[in-house]
């Protein structure tokens, strides 16, 4: 039976990136294909001769006529047994608009050039297949690179790994990370930020990692997290959890947070995790 994954999301979001990387793991990709076709697509694929066992496809608002039967024909294949991953890509209103005015393209549903009312209308349109989708990605603060990492890692099949670990260190003062489902505050641990010499290092530094990990404090909250996370982590897999992503907070996520980011992703080196510095180089 044929493994299906089926990319929707927001104009803008990073779907072309995503169907590239899938394309490039070896499954058959279409583009923007009309949901009223895809049994008959399917049914071709089985039926070619040819081994398609792995096929992806894009469905969103591009496809004006039959779009609105899209949750209807992916319930369908769930309920006849094929194996259906659904990905939806999302990004905040800000970046869509900032990526929008970069590219200089119209979004596909502001024909009066209002790219706002476009992404407003887009998220309606599309509500319902976001809550079919059973793996859904915040792309605000990803690039192109770091997206590709997270669906190279979910969807290659020579890759055992059951659960994506996404660790991200970050600043209070720029904000929360929005798609952060685990958040630790390390704003209790002395701050280099005060320290001759280290104020303009940062926390890949030695001098730094040095500093910080030499506190008491910090080596408890690392055994401490490490072992609560030890626990989490194989039981969010047992209940089908495909991807978690933790985020470590300190000020301005410069010194403590990037630290300890690393000490966290070193534990978890078997599991392949990706790492991002959010606000490293802000000031």
């Amino acid at each position: 039976m044929t493994n299906l994954v089926i990319i929707s999301g927001l104009s803008g979001s990073g779907k072309s990136t995503a169907v590239n990387v899938l394309e490039d793991l070896g499954y058959y990709c279409v583009d923007n294909i009309p949901p009223t076709l895809l049994p008959t697509f399917i049914e071709l694929c089985e039926n070619s001769g040819k081994d398609i066992n792995n096929v992806a496809l894009v469905i969103d608002i591009r496809e004006r006529v039959s779009f609105n039967s899209a949750p209807t024909v992916i319930e369908e294949f769930k309920k006849r047994g094929y194996p259906v991953d659904m990905i939806f890509l999302e990004s905040s209103d800000q970046t869509l608009i900032k990526r929008y005015k970069e590219t200089r393209r119209k979004h596909p549903l502001s024909d009066d050039g209002n790219i706002l009312e476009g992404i407003t209308k887009e998220r309606e349109m599309l509500g319902k297949l976001k809550e079919l989708s059973n793996y859904t990605i915040d792309t605000s603060e990803l690039n192109v690179h770091e997206l590709s990492e997270i669906i190279k890692n979910k969807f290659n099949k020579t890759n055992s790994q059951n659960i994506l670990l996404n660790i991200i260190s970050f600043g209070f003062k720029h904000g929360i990370p929005n798609d952060a489902d685990m958040i630790f505050d390390v704003r209790f641990l002395p701050n280099p930020h005060f320290i001759e010499g280290l104020k303009d290092l940062n926390g890949t530094d030695n001098e730094v990692v040095d500093y910080i990990m030499n506190k008491e404090e910090a080596i408890i909250f690392v055994e401490k997290m490490t072992e609560f996370l030890d626990y989490l982590v194989p039981n969010y897999e047992k209940e089908g959890k495909s991807y978690l992503t933790i985020a470590i907070g300190c000020t301005g996520g410069k010194h403590r947070s990037v630290a300890i980011t690393d000490k966290l992703a070193e534990h978890f080196k078997h599991l392949s995790p990706i790492t991002r510095h959010r606000d490293i180089s802000k000031h």
